[in-house]
């Protein structure tokens, strides 16, 4: 039996995207089901699959793993051939520290600019000064990482690994709510965004018929 990762709207998902772009990219084969989120029978269908009724949701045969960070542990320890991780045991460590810091940080910027793969905005100082202070200390692990540890590739740690996965949400927020950034966190950027995997994600977003409208943020009026 394949591995099968249970995801929600390729639009609003940004906890789904990150497990599914990482095994995309490395080279990991499994099957998806997409369950779309905020219907009423979503919670239901969800605990089909994961014990804590959210996504994502990795299924190896009988083992459930739910979370993302663990999804990507459980994938390090299976898939050892892939680089999942950086080989070099600082760089892995570092790694592991911003993604976790991505885990469980910046409320402030994920609250004012929901990920939502069909729109683009304008800058409107989204999340006021909360968010603009976490949007530094995003640019600054982006600079420490490259800096330290890129070397002439063009990822946090050079190749692509588990760290670029979990900051790919992120890229994809500065750049459709129209964040000004530097000239070096926009060639990150550009790097992330030309992924074929994450191409895919987000032609496959925009073709959803679903809407969420508690993500669907609009211009204020004029």
């Amino acid at each position: 039996m394949s591995l099968v990762l249970v995801i929600g709207n390729k639009a609003y998902s940004s906890w789904s995207l990150r497990p599914w772009l990482l095994m995309a990219e490395v080279g990991i084969d499994f099957d998806e089901i997409l369950i779309p989120l905020d219907e009423a029978d979503t919670k239901e269908r969800i605990l089909r699959h994961s014990p804590s009724g959210k996504v994502p949701c990795l299924v190896d045969g009988d083992v459930a793993v739910w979370d993302t960070m663990s999804i990507m542990e459980y994938l390090a320890d299976h898939y050892s051939d892939r680089a999942i991780w950086p080989a070099d045991p600082v760089a892995r460590a570092i790694a592991r520290s911003v993604s976790a810091e991505m885990h469980s940080g910046f409320p402030a910027l994920r609250k004012a600019c929901p990920m939502n793969l069909r729109k683009r905005f304008p800058f409107l100082g989204w999340g006021g000064p909360a968010a603009a202070a976490e949007v530094a200390r995003i640019e600054q692990i982006f600079a420490d990482c490259r800096s330290r540890f890129a070397g002439s590739g063009p990822f946090l740690f050079g190749a692509f690994s588990a760290a670029d996965a979990m900051y790919a949400p992120v890229v994809t927020r500065l750049d459709r709510y129209g964040w000004e950034v530097s000239a070096a966190t926009r060639s990150y950027m550009d790097a992330v965004l030309a992924l074929p995997s994450l191409k895919r994600w987000t032609s496959d977003a925009a073709a959803e018929p679903w809407v969420i409208a508690a993500d669907e943020v609009e211009l204020p009026a004029k």
